[in-house]
């Protein structure tokens, strides 16, 4: 075949029908403007689409409603109805709801094998009995393939599948081996271009009569904004890729330039990113594009390179400085060859440049976001040097990169959060740290034979959920124990100053334990407790001012009276039963929701927590212009974007949910949770902890626990209860590892972060949905996004662990109504910590008056009752109820006895 034969035979698939590729398509749809969505069909024919892409996977959408209803509207429009369509979901029901309407033959977009070949052989069966043809991702149980090799090894596997035991005609299998962006300057981007097109190559000389489609957009992903240079690299990929074999695109076909049209310069820039032709293919593009940028092309920005004429003691301060890698390793060789030893650079240029950075974080001249882009130079450099500092280290038998002190960091035992500890490490490192990093989950026993052996300076504990504060008193108590002295730091988003000094540090009276607020006091600290001049004052102020602290924290403790439990129950919140009619969820028992669409869920993320993490504070989106911090918090959004576009469209992660509703009544401060209406099987027992605290009775606050917001049992009013369990993060730490280079703590964080908001934006979608759909008890609701992160709507979702109710264990419940290990992908450690970390649990009520609140501190009388209701000795109920006792264990006990 001719490539001018091959150019007339390639099929345009338009891609403005998908409501998560057009935004403008999406609201149509989600507004039920169906004729406008006509429109935009009939758009995309007359621009010379031959076939229209039609999806519908939003998560505020009924999806086989939408797709139904368009797809029998299509069916009457003669001008879009002459062109097939491709049906596209990742969700089967939603592809068999279309092909139940469809006219002629469709085409099914997508099968693959990722979850094996048992389910793959069963679509594939049923597209056939459809008279469809199918679109193959190659796509296997490994992951999506992104080698010439993979591409075509899994293509093959799937061909003898179909042809063999499905009986599919060869000639209606579509071959999607993956178009990934290039240019996104990371090293292993740079030969996606070429792996396509030899790919499509190899797959039609070995199985001639299939077709090879792809996504085009993904291509030029980087170039986002720059639409002339985008529409040139289709052109050029194009022009290559259907001279390979490729006969379909999904690819905007009213924006493509023809290929003789393009200038050459741009034409030639973009064939060498494409073909990976050079090392510099992707700066040369970046350089240039802005020259081709809009109508007449408008002038290039001059990079400011003056920087360039300094020594290379400057050049590397400058780049450390402003995070600049693209020159590093030319100058780190520069410098290398000048010095007497490769150490040298270290101690020499790299260290001042770091000190410089270290100063102006210190000063509040620079930000977290700066300061781990420094980092990413620095490890880039060492990295170079490494090879040198070995051969160096051999011949010489002596270490040659001694560091200012070895700290061993580590998140307890059945904790599995790790960003904040991530952050200090890299903080750490970049002023010559030696970081031992254990990871998270980690046993007292290994923390303390892993600091002998290594013989650390200090150690340093993470951890977030309120377990863990009880699992650091003791880590503290078993260095005491095994005669410790080197210092012990205490951080995570649950420890406090407070908590340190009056929990932690009497545990620990060999050495000292010191709360680190957050990674800009992390180097102060450390420094001073490493100083020989320093430690020792430092340590004795340390000790002066917890001493303060738990004396105040003692007095300001017995100041605060509490009740009695059964005065609290008297004041419960109280409710008019009489006055409402609770509402029938749609189902009742479980519902799963695997690998939902991660493009609908970005639009509900709360981006205020995500800078937060990087310790600027502000509100998104006024941060963003914030005369102090704007400007950074501005360049790390753009990269967040950037990450989570890639993340989203390359599907790193995978999200899944499970959602249970269930009848339930409440007695007392539990609730009953029944197997069905008659309500006279009972599952479950929920327990709920009450505030104790004494009020104003002039102001008529109730004591509240969340058992008052669910029917009594003795009103008769049939009342109902929700559970859920979502998570963003399958499959995080290996995508991170696979996409991400070692050296680039950077956006290893952003991604860690990232998928942490994906969880939340998870939860508030699927409480949306709950909301208007599943429960139905707010059909009408119409909020906003800010309204939706400001909880303005009906109904609360609570989560074990947090103020209204700080018990951890019920989580457990939560597990074993509704499996969410097996249909969620979610574990709970043994601190019942969520695992992945990405993840949100918690209990759905829908009363109107149902709010959030703090239960506050507890007193014994409370914990008693709670250990009998639960089956729990009181021990144990103290033991997880730790952070919220309101008396000591120890004196209580004595007491008692």
């Amino acid at each position: 075949m001719t490539a001018g034969n091959a150019a007339q035979l390639f099929i345009n698939v338009g891609e403005r029908t998908n409501v998560t590729g057009s935004a403008k398509f999406r609201k149509l749809i989600e507004q039920n403007d169906y004729a406008g969505a006509l429109t935009v069909a009939r758009q995309q024919v007359e621009a010379g689409a031959q076939i229209i892409d039609i999806n519908m996977d939003e998560g505020l959408l009924d999806s086989e409603k939408a797709m139904t209803t368009f797809m029998n509207m299509i069916a009457s429009e003669p001008d879009i109805s002459r062109v097939p369509v491709m049906i596209d979901s990742s969700k089967w029901s939603v592809i068999e709801a279309g092909l139940k309407c469809v006219q002629g033959k469709a085409i099914v977009n997508s099968i693959s094998m990722k979850e094996g070949e048992g389910p793959f052989l069963e679509q594939a069966r049923k597209v056939l009995r459809y008279g469809a043809a199918v679109v193959v991702m190659a796509f296997d149980e490994v992951g999506q393939a992104d080698t010439i090799e993979r591409k075509v090894s899994i293509c093959e596997r799937a061909y003898k599948l179909l042809t063999e035991k499905v009986g599919f005609p060869p000639e209606d299998i579509i071959f999607d081996p993956n178009i990934f962006a290039v240019a996104t300057g990371i090293e292993e981007h740079n030969g996606y271009g070429i792996a396509f097109i030899e790919a499509a190559r190899q797959i039609k000389e070995k199985m001639p009569l299939v077709h090879i489609s792809g996504g085009v957009s993904n291509l030029s992903f980087a170039f986002r904004g720059n639409e002339p240079v985008r529409q040139a690299m289709h052109s050029v990929f194009l022009y290559y890729a259907i001279q390979a074999g490729m006969d379909m695109g999904i690819v905007n076909a009213g924006q493509l330039t023809v290929y003789d049209d393009i200038p050459v310069e741009l034409r030639d820039l973009c064939e060498d990113v494409i073909f990976n032709k050079r090392p510099d293919a992707t700066d040369r593009l970046l350089d240039a594009a802005p020259k081709f940028k809009g109508e007449g092309g408008a002038k290039a920005k001059e990079k400011d390179l003056t920087w360039r004429e300094g020594t290379v003691e400057q050049r590397l301060s400058h780049a450390l400085v402003h995070g600049i890698t693209e020159f590093i390793e030319v100058d780190t060789e520069e410098a290398r060859a000048k010095a007497e030893k490769p150490l040298h650079v270290i101690e020499g240029p790299l260290m001042a440049g770091m000190n410089i950075v270290g100063d102006l974080f210190g000063a509040g001249k620079m930000f977290l976001p700066q300061v781990v882009k420094s980092a990413r130079v620095m490890k880039q450099a060492v990295a170079y040097l490494q090879p040198y500092l070995e051969a160096e280290k051999i011949a010489s038998g002596v270490d040659q990169m001694p560091s200012a002190g070895k700290i061993l960091m580590a998140t307890v035992k059945g904790d599995v959060h790790d960003i904040g500890k991530n952050i200090v490490g890299v903080v750490l490192q970049c002023n010559n740290y030696e970081v031992i990093d254990l990871g998270v989950m980690v046993p007292a026993a290994k923390i303390l034979e892993t600091a002998k052996k290594e013989k650390v300076d200090m150690i340093g504990l993470s951890g977030l959920i309120t377990p863990s504060l009880d699992e650091m008193c003791f880590v503290a108590a078993e260095m005491e124990r095994e005669g410790f002295a080197c210092p012990l730091l205490i951080g995570g988003a649950t420890t406090s100053k407070v908590h340190t000094a009056v929990k932690v540090s009497p545990n620990y009276q060999k050495g000292q334990a010191v709360y680190v607020l957050d990674a800009s006091r992390a180097v102060g600290v450390v420094s001073n407790l490493l100083s020989e001049t320093e430690k020792e004052p430092f340590v004795q102020n340390i000790k002066t001012e917890y001493a303060k602290v738990r004396e105040n924290h003692l007095a300001h403790e017995a100041r605060k009276q509490r009740i009695t439990i059964e005065a609290a129950r008297a004041n419960k919140f109280k409710i008019d039963w009489n006055a409402f009619k609770p509402v029938k969820p749609s189902f009742l028992g479980v519902r799963a929701f695997q690998n939902y669409n991660l493009a609908s869920l970005v639009p509900y993320i709360d981006w205020t927590p995500f800078f937060q993490a990087w310790e600027l504070a502000g509100r998104y989106p006024q941060i963003l212009t914030d005369n102090k911090v704007g400007s950074e918090a501005k360049k790390l959004f753009d990269d967040a974007q950037v990450l989570l576009k890639r993340l989203v469209e390359e599907k790193w992660v995978t999200a899944s949910a499970v959602v249970g509703f269930w009848p339930a009544n409440s007695i007392g401060d539990d609730i009953e949770v029944y197997t069905d209406d008659t309500r006279s099987t009972q599952l479950t027992t929920l327990h709920t902890l009450r505030q104790q605290i004494a009020r104003d009775p002039s102001r008529n606050r109730a004591h509240t626990a969340l058992a008052d917001f669910i029917a009594p049992k003795e009103t008769g009013v049939a009342d109902y209860i929700g559970g859920f369990a979502v998570t963003a993060g399958i499959g995080e730490d290996e995508a991170i590892a696979k996409h991400i280079k070692k050296t680039d703590d950077y956006s290893r964080i952003i991604a860690k972060a990232l998928c942490d908001r994906l969880a939340e934006a998870f939860a508030e979608a699927m409480h949306h949905k709950v909301r208007r759909e599943l429960w139905g008890y707010a059909k009408g609701e119409k909020l906003t996004n800010d309204d939706l992160i400001l909880e303005k709507y009906q109904g609360i979702r609570p989560a074990p662990g947090y103020p209204a109710q700080p018990d951890h264990t019920e989580k457990a419940t939560i597990w074993k109504l509704m499996d969410v290990q097996n249909n969620a992908g979610i574990e709970l450690t043994e601190s019942f910590a969520m695992w992945p970390g990405a993840a949100v649990s918690g209990f759905y009520y829908a009363h109107p008056e149902s709010h959030y609140f703090g239960v506050g501190k507890v007193e014994r009388d409370q914990v008693v009752d709670y250990a009998a209701r639960k089956g729990w000795t009181v021990e144990e109920a103290e033991r997880w109820l730790s952070p919220v006792l309101n008396y000591d264990r120890q004196t209580a006990t004595t007491k008692a006895a």
